[in-house]
């Protein structure tokens, strides 16, 4: 059979067969052979010959042959766009894409999909928008795979309103669109919506992949909502949980931090157990108040052949720190450098401040801060001033409140702290001041609430907040506990209130805090025995934990609360964290 002629239409033919691993000199001497009169003027030959040199990962002399073009179209663009996002310089794809637009480029839907993929890369959201504009101008817009990447690209710059407009249009939704739609919702923060949308699906019939149940299972995670998670749990074959990591990882998370520990452990079935699903499981263990089975576990992970990394210490010592073990907490620090080899995170320094600073070792934890080798940031900071309120150590408190005030001067939270120790040191004018100081910056104290799931729905629940449909039977609920509570012993700790009011003012205010409402609730309207499960966004107060734990021995019933530092597990008068926290 002849040898074919090089002509004009051969390169391109020929450059189809070349494969990533093609040899370089083969394209060089294939652009050697376009150096003839109106060969390089064909924008297919050019085009053909830009993909060769992507493939054999020279974009310098793809970038040479593009700029040859003297118009190229919106295939050459797409092949240079692609080439510099296949070599992972997506910001330079993106900056490629401005150009093609400026210069007049339509986009047909495979550019579309591949520019707006790189937006969603980058968040660019300026040139996304230009794209999609674009992509609905040449009636592509309506094209699945189109309007997904859109909902991609609005996802990952924040714009979860845009993004909800683009998929609500979709003449058609796939389960990549869905599963974009909901992914976006749980990583933007929104996890009710996640849920409304993850069970909207379902009654649409289209089935949920495994990162889309991710997506929920960490929605349920976020809100509680141990019910809705298991419904999640159902949507997928149980088999897929205990052979993929990542949504073993997710599911152990959601029943550790949903309080269901007894459930956490289908760790001990999972086929496949990877690095990260060993650390959840320590890391849930320590949460719920069982840091020694957490630690006995890091024991089997060794045994295993599984390495210990910096975030498997962050699980121990975060078990260190809510179960007081300060002995152990310096022996793992101590022994990740020496033993393992392993540089300590700002993390690390965060959670060892943390440790000293609960146990009362707060001049400890402050010299630990200057040593560090990294600049302390505002959590290493937050956790020495939880300690200073713990021990109400007022003067370096003041100290670490300047440092705070120049990371994050906007956080209500650490001058409420300091007002709290303030007040519990009767320091009633310097209380007042700094509340002053809040107002006249523009610092707004961020006001308690607490939730509870039940019947599918999330109930919240705030001081002072009378809309609830319950609220007149949950008042009455909370005083009838209360009468009963005083004839136990029981004295409201008034100090936790920050203001200098007369005590029957003090223990009026206590009474209906948020937590207290929804436990109320949930004695209204759950069954005798069942176990009850409340979240709350600040931490519990030292009146609420001590009422909690008299109202479970009252009665009978197991109360897990969920604040922003840890579980607390309440049963028969007793807390799991053994009024350590």
């Amino acid at each position: 059979m002849p040898k074919p002629t090089s002509t004009r239409f051969t390169p391109p033919r020929f450059t189809h067969t070349h494969s990533p691993g093609t040899n370089k000199h083969q394209g060089l001497v294939l652009r050697a052979q376009l150096n003839k009169p109106n060969t390089h003027t064909n924008p297919y030959v050019l085009t053909s010959l830009l993909n060769l040199y992507a493939k054999c990962d020279l974009l310098d002399h793809a970038r040479s042959v593009f700029d040859e073009m003297r118009c190229p179209n919106t295939v050459s663009w797409t092949a240079l766009i692609t080439a510099y996002m296949n070599a992972g310089r997506v910001r330079e794809a993106v900056a490629v894409a401005r150009d093609a637009f400026a210069s007049g480029m339509r986009p047909d839907s495979f550019t579309a999909v591949r520019v707006l993929t790189a937006c969603a890369r980058v968040a660019d959201l300026g040139t996304g928008e230009v794209v999609w504009r674009a992509a609905q101008e040449e009636g592509v817009a309506g094209s699945v795979f189109v309007a997904t990447a859109a909902v991609d690209m609005y996802v990952k710059c924040g714009e979860m309103s845009r993004a909800r407009e683009v998929f609500d249009k979709m003449p058609e939704k796939d389960a990549v669109a869905w599963g974009a739609m909901v992914g976006g919702y749980a990583s933007n923060g929104h996890p009710q919506e996640t849920l409304e949308l993850f069970f909207a699906m379902q009654t649409q019939g289209v089935k949920p992949d495994c990162y889309t149940v991710v997506g929920s299972l960490s929605a349920c995670t976020r809100l509680g909502a141990l019910d809705m998670g298991r419904q999640a749990v159902r949507t997928m074959d149980w088999d897929e949980f205990l052979d993929n990591p990542v949504l073993g990882t997710a599911l152990i998370d959601m029943y550790a931090k949903c309080g269901s520990t007894g459930e956490a452990v289908v760790f001990q079935q999972m086929r496949k157990r990877d690095i990260v699903v060993w650390n959840a499981m320590i890391l849930g263990l320590g949460l719920t108040g069982h840091g020694k089975i957490g630690f006995a576990l890091v024991g089997q992970m060794e045994k295993s052949g599984t390495k210990l990394n910096d975030n498997t210490f962050i699980s121990i010592l975060c078990n260190c720190t809510h179960t007081g073990l300060v002995k152990d907490g310096r022996r793992y620090f101590h022994n990740m450098t020496q033993l393992y080899n392993i540089t300590p995170r700002i993390e690390h320094y965060g959670c060892m401040v943390d440790l000293l600073s609960r146990a009362g070792l707060l001049q400890e934890a402050h010299q630990l801060i200057d040593d560090m080798p990294m600049q302390a940031n505002a959590v290493v900071w937050g956790a020495l001033l939880g300690g200073c309120k713990i021990h109400r150590d007022a003067e370096l408190a003041e100290h670490v409140l300047k440092q705070l005030i120049l990371l994050e001067p906007r956080n209500s939270g650490n001058y409420v702290m300091l007002s709290n120790i303030y007040s519990n040191s009767n320091r009633w004018e310097d209380a007042a001041k700094l509340r002053s100081d809040m107002k006249v910056n523009g610092v707004e104290k961020v006001r308690a609430y607490s939730w509870v799931e039940f019947s599918g729905k999330v109930h919240e629940f705030r001081v002072g907040d009378k809309s609830h449909p319950h609220m007149d039977q949950i008042y009455q609920k909370l005083d009838e506990l209360g009468m009963e509570m005083k004839t136990m012993g029981y004295k409201p700790t008034t100090d936790v209130v920050m203001f200098d009011v007369e005590d029957e003012e003090k223990e009026h205010t206590l009474v209906y805090h948020s937590e207290k409402l929804a436990i109320a609730f949930c004695l209204l309207t759950t069954q005798p025995g069942e176990v009850i499960r409340v979240t709350k966004n600040l931490r519990v107060c030292t009146d609420c934990h001590t009422v909690i734990k008299l109202i479970s021995r009252i009665t009978h019933r197991e109360i897990i609360v969920r604040d922003n530092n840890r579980f607390h597990c309440f049963k028969d008068g007793c807390c799991s964290c053994n009024d350590y926290w």
